[in-house]
């Protein structure tokens, strides 16, 4: 039976987040709607006959950057070459970009042999968080998206704006922001996933920034786990999530095909998500 790859409808992509979390990847509850607003078309499934077997996102942001993510082949169907098909469909879309991805750290060779690139690990911290609301007048909730494009756009590799105005009005996703002189220097979003519960993206100028953030949207977390996905080279980043008692669990490989973005990591805190960037 040949293998037929096409876009994912929404009902489609519901089912990926569900192979998603069925790996271990604890999804966010409101993720479909987000994950689609920045490009549709961006999200692939494969079928024999009736029944999807492999899925594969492929988002194009702005021009000439791409992110690659929610690879995945149903367990039964693995060594038969489906995940490969899913895999080149989903590369001749971002043809011409440079493209990254948030691989785990076992498939490094497989995805060296189609032109990435380490660039850095990232580490999922997680633990349970018992802190107060912080109370500082430069946080602020009540911002609209264009309030932190410009901020944004300096710390991912394109414009998302689409993406942006999605994620943080999101049901259930709380923002928090660090506005000074009018302009917001630092925010971070908590989303509730089918455990607990992740913030990113967490972007902030300095650790102590950064950190109240963390315990503004900790603070408003719901019963569970909170994680947290800092880029490895940020070790004020590491230093935060230790302090407020959480642990590594798991680690993925940044990886570009392309001339790796020049981002301040040292600004990013933690990462938005492993499936968007």
């Amino acid at each position: 039976m040949t293998l037929s790859i096409r876009p994912m409808t929404p009902a489609d992509l519901d089912t990926a987040i569900g192979w998603a979390a069925a790996e271990g990847w604890n999804p966010g509850l409101a993720d479909a709607s987000a994950f689609l607003a920045e490009d549709p078309g961006g999200f692939l499934m494969g079928w024999l006959g009736d029944e999807p077997v492999s899925s594969i996102s492929v988002v194009r942001y702005g021009d000439g950057f791409g992110f690659l993510g929610f690879y995945i082949v149903t367990p039964g169907w693995r060594g038969q070459g489906h995940g490969l098909a899913t895999w080149r469909a989903g590369m001749d879309r971002l043809e011409g970009r440079v493209v990254g991805l948030d691989g785990v750290v076992a498939q490094q060779d497989n995805y060296r042999e189609s032109g990435f690139v380490l660039a850095h690990r990232n580490i999922r911290y997680g633990g349970t968080v018992e802190v107060e609301a912080p109370d500082d007048p430069r946080l602020t909730g009540r911002l609209a998206p264009q309030d932190c494009a410009a901020l944004d756009r300096i710390l991912f590799p394109a414009g998302r704006g689409a993406f942006l105005a999605a994620w943080l009005g999101a049901p259930g996703h709380v923002v928090r922001a660090i506005a000074e002189d009018g302009a917001v220097t630092g925010y971070g979003v908590l989303r509730p996933c089918r455990e607990g519960a992740k913030i990113g993206p967490l972007f902030a100028a300095t650790e102590a920034d950064a950190d109240l953030l963390f315990r503004a949207l900790a603070a408003e977390a719901p019963p569970g786990p909170v994680f947290l996905d800092p880029p490895e080279p940020n070790t004020a980043a590491i230093q935060l999530a230790e302090r407020r008692g959480l642990v590594p669990s798991f680690e993925t490989a940044r990886m570009y095909r392309g001339p790796a973005p020049e981002l301040p990591l040292n600004q990013i805190f933690g990462i938005t998500t492993f499936e968007l960037g």
